[in-house]
């Protein structure tokens, strides 16, 4: 949780806070392959979606699947350490406060660090920092 959402769990005038990939950092998750034919009309969706407001830097790294084979060229969205919404340094009481106050046009940014918690349970991930985060957001609402 390293980005202050403005826009979709948060607004300009009480930011919330999502999650983001720092640079040389790594994560478990879910990897989709696109067709060849949609591949044009998926980025441009994604960039629509991801590149509000350009806290993210769209970029193309190897992936490891869980199957042992690697994509060479997945393309993924980095976080911006430079950017003014960068919040990954701040300390978890101040996260905790954004994730409470924060509500945007998608919803609460407490119920969506929830959601992933949760997605990542299903998947058979766990994540302490997340958890651990998540657990200290509820208690303190």
């Amino acid at each position: 949780m390293c980005i202050q959402s403005i826009h979709y769990r948060g607004t300009p005038d009480v930011p919330g806070l999502v999650s983001g990939l720092r640079p040389g950092g790594e994560c478990l998750g879910r990897a989709y392959q696109i067709h060849a034919s949609d591949v044009d009309a998926v980025v441009s969706y994604l960039d629509e979606r991801e590149l509000v407001t350009d806290v993210y830097l769209p970029q193309h790294h190897p992936v490891k699947l869980s199957d042992g084979r690697e994509v060479s060229a997945a393309r993924v969205y980095v976080a911006d350490v430079d950017h003014d919404q960068f919040a990954g340094y701040w300390p978890i009481t101040e996260k905790i406060t954004y994730l409470l106050q924060g509500t945007g046009s998608e919803g609460r940014s407490l119920e969506y660090l929830a959601n992933i918690v949760d997605q990542l349970g299903k998947l058979g991930i766990s994540d302490d920092g997340l958890s651990d985060l998540l657990a200290r957001a509820q208690t303190a609402e």
